[in-house]
């Protein structure tokens, strides 16, 4: 029938709750506004606010019913009006707060970048937002320089993971923390000198046994009882840089180990960035994905199908790495 519109497929969360309440249907597609660009989505990463946002637990709310998906990798379709910087057919990833995990997403042209030649769509979307928070942290936050010791907590997950493999190409030597051997044996294979288990050893000895000299960064995505740890291996003068906590406790720092070792406590938020210094890390990790020299590991690849069970791995702590839905 003519003008009949055609729907998608996409993961929809009906009312906030456990990741139990997704359900995979189909949807009236989003409507194309100004400014911005239908995307045919290929594939999508899980993020760990996905899964807050389902239980609206994030920093932000999104009322109900919605799609979840932060993170996605596809080919242009259509253009709203004003856009002049895509055209129908380019390749491209985005991010965004919800959507990803559907058909076809409309996305702020800004929010959009190219995928470079010879990169796969799955690859493209398994990069964006983890590979962008590790460098950003390393580079513009805590000022890794090369030879470095830095430990990197949560070590398996995908900010983790991918801080480790970022930390390596910058010239850093690292010691991975993570609760299970396959996350260490993988954040080896990445370049990890020092692997630490912090389900079976005593970390705090682990670590003096691995930096008797102190390290130089800890960086942070999971919080919990690991912080005071590691901050306690920091040399004089040492940068902590906290930027989540997927473990679900926010830390409790004594100030007074502060004081005594002289060491810096650092946030990272995207929006806390310099915009010249943001200019300069996009195109340097852009060059790292075009030239090979990191490339995202992923520990999964899962169809629409599996939605739940991608965002149950990635909230239980199972994920190696990015977990990526294969839509098309």
């Amino acid at each position: 029938m003519a003008g009949q519109v055609i729907r998608m497929r996409a993961a929809i969360c009906p009312e906030y709750g456990s990741i139990d309440v997704v359900r995979v249907g189909t949807l009236d597609p989003p409507a194309l506004e100004p400014g911005k660009v239908r995307v045919r989505v290929a594939a999508a990463a899980v993020n760990f606010p996905d899964v807050l946002l389902v239980a609206d637990k994030y920093q932000i709310s999104v009322p109900p019913p919605f799609v979840p998906g932060s993170e996605f990798a596809g080919v242009v379709e259509e253009l709203g009006d004003g856009v002049d910087s895509f055209t129908v057919g380019d390749r491209v990833v985005g991010t965004g707060i919800v959507g990803a995990f559907a058909e076809q997403v409309v996305a702020p042209a800004r929010n959009l970048t190219p995928i470079p030649d010879g990169v796969d769509a799955h690859v493209a979307a398994a990069f964006g937002v983890a590979h962008r928070t590790a460098y950003h942290s390393l580079r513009s936050v805590a000022g890794v320089r090369p030879g470095d010791e830095v430990i990197v907590l949560g070590a398996g997950g995908g900010v983790g993971l991918a801080a480790v493999q970022l930390a390596v190409a910058m010239g850093a030597t690292v010691t991975a923390v993570a609760s299970i051997p396959d996350k260490l044996e993988v954040a080896a294979s990445y370049g990890a000198r020092h692997l630490v288990d912090h389900r079976t050893v005593d970390v705090r000895a682990a670590l003096r046994e691995a930096l008797p000299g102190g390290a130089d960064v800890v960086l942070d995505p999971v919080g919990g009882g690991l912080s005071e740890v590691a901050l306690r291996t920091l040399r004089r003068g040492g940068r902590f840089v906290t930027i989540g906590f997927a473990s679900g406790e926010i830390p409790r720092i004594p100030l007074n180990l502060v004081l005594v070792k002289g060491v810096r406590i650092l946030g990272f938020q995207f929006q806390d960035l310099d915009p010249d210094e943001m200019r300069r890390n996009e195109i340097e990790l852009r060059e790292l994905l075009a030239t090979g020299r990191v490339v995202p590991h992923i520990g999964a690849r899962l169809t629409l199908d599996d939605t739940v069970e991608a965002l149950r791995m990635v909230a239980d702590g199972r994920a190696i790495g990015k977990i990526v839905i294969d839509v098309a």
